[in-house]
């Protein structure tokens, strides 16, 4: 019976150990994830860095940047915050040696508590407080999160906010060398009056040329600016049998086509949802004032938004998509720009008012800068491609990019669907002539399709898209 009674204790206590050994792991395990000051990681979602793209645009609507400034501003801070979540996610490659100049970022202290991803939308929030004007708008949402992060960890934050700091002063080193700065001093865009056929400052503004030296700015991928320099356009000719007046004919036409289908016309709300222009004029009185909306660059990284949504994309993914996009983008307008002010060709509105019409009036008024060719037919071309890359051809999404300006949501069944919508938006809004969306479209796609070529983003070791 002794016997007995001590093998029962045995088992008896063998369990008990068991079980608090079980217990024990259990808790050293859990203890794993708690930081040195007892708090717990700080979980950084994809709407939050959604929240940031959206500040950004909204400051960039309020200060009115160009299309091509508006490029730039997208491109670096989403670099930033791309090359920090390449440092940890083995899925991503760095950036560093396949973009001009870049060089890798700098290494994390391995003895700090990291937070990759709060580091990663530190640096996007830094960057982009570099890059426009008014600065307090970024840093009241900048500054909202920081009271939320310092309290649920404190060494964890001031870690990672160091780190996200250091690598924003980084890329802005690296940014202060793309020539940007050396171009706010080169001479303004001469007008020349003399030859037919060249660009005319159009109305109700007459703003001069905008951003005459882009082509100058340093490209992210391409090798040139000109490197797809496009066909150029139909010779000027008012020979109404020349292809080029056929062209100004047919932007004429569609005009007088758009009064008598009236507000119902597709046409008309395909040119209006595309508009994108942030140099609206309106007059009161003797009072003009800006009409401020997003740029065409803008639209698109808000397409990318609604994409990474409906593809339920984690955080790093989420950089990676608008990081791609936007550097198709940034380099999609250096080189239109280098076309724009080489062909210098005029507007249909001037020759319209000048040989046709003098009342005539385009359904949206007339960027100001020179016609061919159409910049939002090229960045609609590499951002579409780009974006096709990621996502696949055939991706239905519910474009609602326009809804804050009183339009109406717009489905697409792809990418390039909604791209070459926005190309003949162009012609249908009578602001450009059909060679410039079309050629432009085409100068754009070969961009993207470049841009995806050359970047290596993804390490297919590890996972593809």
């Amino acid at each position: 019976m002794k016997k007995k009674n001590i093998k029962n204790r045995s088992i008896a206590l063998l369990i008990l150990f068991t079980i608090l050994l079980y217990f024990g792991c259990k808790t050293d395990k859990k203890d794993m994830t708690i930081d040195k000051d007892n708090s717990k990681p700080i979980e950084i979602t994809p709407n939050e860095f959604h929240k940031s793209v959206d500040r950004v645009v909204d400051v960039m609507v309020h200060d009115i940047f160009s299309p091509p400034v508006a490029s730039r501003i997208f491109a670096y801070p989403n670099i930033a915050a791309y090359e920090i979540i390449a440092q940890q996610n083995p899925e991503y490659n760095s950036l560093a040696g396949q973009i001009e100049h870049l060089v890798e970022i700098p290494k994390v202290d391995v003895s700090k508590n990291i937070n990759y991803q709060l580091a990663a939308l530190v640096a996007h929030m830094e960057m982009s407080k570099k890059l426009i004007f008014s600065q307090f708008r970024i840093e009241e949402f900048r500054d909202s999160l920081y009271q939320i992060w310092e309290t649920k960890n404190p060494s964890q934050f001031k870690d990672s906010k160091a780190y996200g700091l250091e690598v924003s002063d980084f890329i802005a080193e690296w940014m202060k060398k793309d020539n940007y700065v050396q171009t706010r001093t080169m001479t303004k865009f001469v007008v020349d009056s003399h030859e037919e056929g060249r660009w005319q400052p159009t109305p109700p503004a007459y703003m001069e040329g905008v951003e005459p030296h882009w082509s100058k700015i340093r490209p992210f991928v391409l090798d040139t600016a000109s490197q797809f320099k496009p066909s150029p356009p139909p010779k000027f000719s008012m020979d109404k049998n020349s292809n080029f007046y056929k062209e100004l004919k047919e932007v004429y036409d569609i005009r007088n086509e758009l009064d008598v289908e009236g507000d119902k016309s597709e046409r008309l709300a395909i040119a209006q949802f595309w508009d994108c222009n942030p140099y609206v004029s309106v007059s009161n009185g003797h009072i003009m004032f800006a009409k401020k909306k997003i740029t065409p660059g803008a639209h698109w990284i808000g397409i990318a938004k609604i994409a990474c949504k409906s593809d339920n994309a984690d955080f790093d993914k989420t950089v990676f998509a608008y990081t791609k996009t936007s550097i198709a983008i940034a380099d999609a307008f250096i080189s239109c720009w280098d076309e724009k002010y080489r062909s210098n060709l005029i507007r249909p509105e001037t020759l319209i008012n000048n040989y046709m019409d003098s009342e005539w009036k385009p359904i949206l008024q007339t960027p100001p800068f020179p016609e061919y060719t159409s910049g939002h037919s090229v960045v609609s071309g590499a951002a579409a491609s780009v974006l096709t890359s990621i996502f696949g051809d055939n991706f239905n999404f519910q474009d609602d990019t326009e809804t804050i300006y009183g339009l109406p949501i717009r489905s697409f069944t792809s990418f390039n669907a909604a791209a070459e919508e926005a190309a003949l938006s162009r012609m249908y809004a009578g602001i450009h002539y059909r060679s410039a969306v079309e050629v432009g479209l085409k100068q754009g796609r070969k961009v993207g399709e470049f841009v995806i070529d050359r970047l290596k983003m993804i390490n297919k070791n590890q996972k593809t898209f």
